[in-house]
């Protein structure tokens, strides 16, 4: 698909079939997450696969807002990984993560897997239930599936403000 087509197309999806994704899918998903730039290619996102009924239940514990996804991505970096900027110290890990998760979402979208990304959780329960290292950051939950049928994008999704109301040039 042509690359403003699908990012055009793709929409956030709260409603999915009850099956989980395929391996082979999550593979093609998770590349894309893989090859995704981060400052200095240092790769500080680390990605936990939640892909079972056991760990699907697990996730409820954090968040509210999952959308009864059958499979979800995780998304943290590592803070100790993080290329730092020299002038205030400010670490990339939080914009590289969230520049890893946009690769994954348009890449499962490309397949046919729907996605929202939930922000709304709480990082201190996740950190727990999922027994995340004190040094990965939680950013973001990929919710994912196969878009249940009948789903559509939201009334707001194709309205877009004035590239002149969002974009300067000096």
């Amino acid at each position: 698909m042509e690359y403003l087509t699908l990012a055009e197309e793709r929409y956030s999806v709260r409603k999915f079939k009850p099956e989980h994704i395929r391996q082979s899918d999550l593979d093609i998903i998770l590349r894309a997450g893989q090859i995704a730039p981060t400052a200095a290619n240092l790769q500080p996102q680390r990605v936990l696969v939640i892909n079972t009924d056991e760990s699907a239940a697990k996730l409820k514990l954090c968040s509210a807002s999952q959308s009864h996804a059958p499979t979800a991505l995780l998304v943290c970096y590592d803070r100790t990984k993080c290329w730092k900027r020299r002038y205030d110290g400010k670490e990339s890990g939080e914009v590289d993560a969230a520049i890893v998760t946009t690769y994954m979402m348009l890449a499962a979208a490309d397949i046919g897997v729907g996605s929202v990304w939930v922000m709304s959780f709480d990082p201190e329960k996740t950190r727990a239930v999922f027994a995340l290292p004190e040094e990965y950051i939680p950013v973001a939950f990929l919710m994912m599936g196969y878009p249940a049928d009948g789903v559509s994008p939201a009334p707001l999704h194709t309205e877009k403000l004035p590239l002149s109301e969002t974009v300067s040039y000096e």
